[in-house]
């Protein structure tokens, strides 16, 4: 009997995470709450693959416990370890979903990624260069349209080849100084645990998670010391340390979608900007100066000029008094 896999679907509220699901498992579902929640659970076995279980885990936005979602969700990938992460990200919000992307692959779980809503994304005019992001991120990523099963099981195959390796994404890093403290941290707090989990424990530390630093228990003086790359890191660069890591991972994703992203331009250009790109034209500019300065001095002196000139000497100055009975 083959070892049963398990595939968990992660992303975020709203990504079509939920259609994919009913798409891949179709009846067979379970539905209930996770332990101790009223936070709803479902899985189901996957189409045909009798030894492929998916869970559905709860639309999350990152895997920080704010919420209760994220709790659950975050709890079941490290505790329960599923053998392939497949990651659903709306193609119309790209860079806001890839912020949880960088979450998961930093779990030592392989990823494959979903890009869903391809069919609106080209149907708006904007250009997603899967391939290249595919080869940035270093994990295989498959178009989908989950509402019409575009691709769904192309998407859950490429799951269970990467379940079934043992090839994870490579894991982008931070600044210096967040490098330095996280490295030191792996040495002192978390070297006895599998080296894959290493990193995403590390990192949580250096957030001061109260979650994980409670699970950990780590000794006081080890803590201490770790505080001390801490503060020197957020001394270094002047912010406080789950901000300054928030602010990197955007920083690494718009540099990852700079060359794999193209928005198309929706903005329309007012009457005087139109205007403003005409008369600041370098090779019309001088021209339309000169016409509109003729017409000016036409306006003054022949169209408008001598006619209220002629009526201000002749009518105000001239004969015009005596027309009104005023004067002598």
């Amino acid at each position: 009997m083959e070892k049963q896999i398990k595939i968990a679907l992660a992303g975020n509220p709203n990504c079509g995470k939920t259609t994919l699901f009913n798409a891949l498992t179709g009846s067979n579902q379970f539905v209930g709450n996770w332990p101790g929640v009223t936070v709803e659970k479902k899985e189901g076995k996957l189409k045909k693959h009798d030894d492929v279980v998916i869970m559905d885990l709860p639309g999350i936005y990152s895997l920080s416990p704010y919420t209760l979602e994220e709790v659950v969700a975050r709890n079941y990938l490290i505790t329960e370890r599923p053998d392939a992460i497949l990651n659903i990200i709306d193609g119309t919000n790209l860079e806001r979903n890839l912020y949880l992307t960088t979450q998961l692959t930093e779990l030592g779980i392989p990823v494959v990624i979903a890009i869903n809503m391809m069919d609106i994304v080209r149907k708006n005019g904007d250009e997603i260069n899967v391939k290249e992001l595919s080869r940035e991120l270093g994990c295989e990523i498959i178009e989908i349209s989950a509402l019409k099963g575009d691709g769904v099981m192309d998407a859950a195959e490429a799951a269970i080849r990467a379940a079934k390796g043992t090839k994870t994404v490579p894991m982008h890093t931070f600044s210096g100084p967040v490098e330095h403290a996280i490295a030191h941290i792996e040495e002192a707090a978390v070297h006895s645990m599998p080296e894959e989990q290493q990193r995403w424990y590390a990192i949580k530390i250096f957030e001061r998670d109260d979650k994980v630093l409670a699970k950990l228990s780590i000794p006081t003086e080890t803590m201490n010391h770790i505080e001390e790359d801490i503060k020197a890191a957020e001394t270094e660069l002047d912010d406080d340390a789950e901000s300054i890591i928030t602010n990197e991972r955007y920083i690494y994703i718009a540099q990852l979608i700079k060359g794999c992203y193209k928005k198309k331009s929706t903005e329309k250009l007012s009457a005087s900007d139109k205007i403003d790109k005409v008369v600041t034209n370098r090779w019309l500019g001088l021209p339309i100066f000169a016409v509109v300065m003729f017409l000016v001095y036409w306006v003054a002196m022949v169209g408008v000029g001598a006619p209220a000139t002629d009526w201000a000497n002749d009518g105000l100055f001239g004969d015009g008094w005596h027309l009104l009975g005023i004067g002598s």
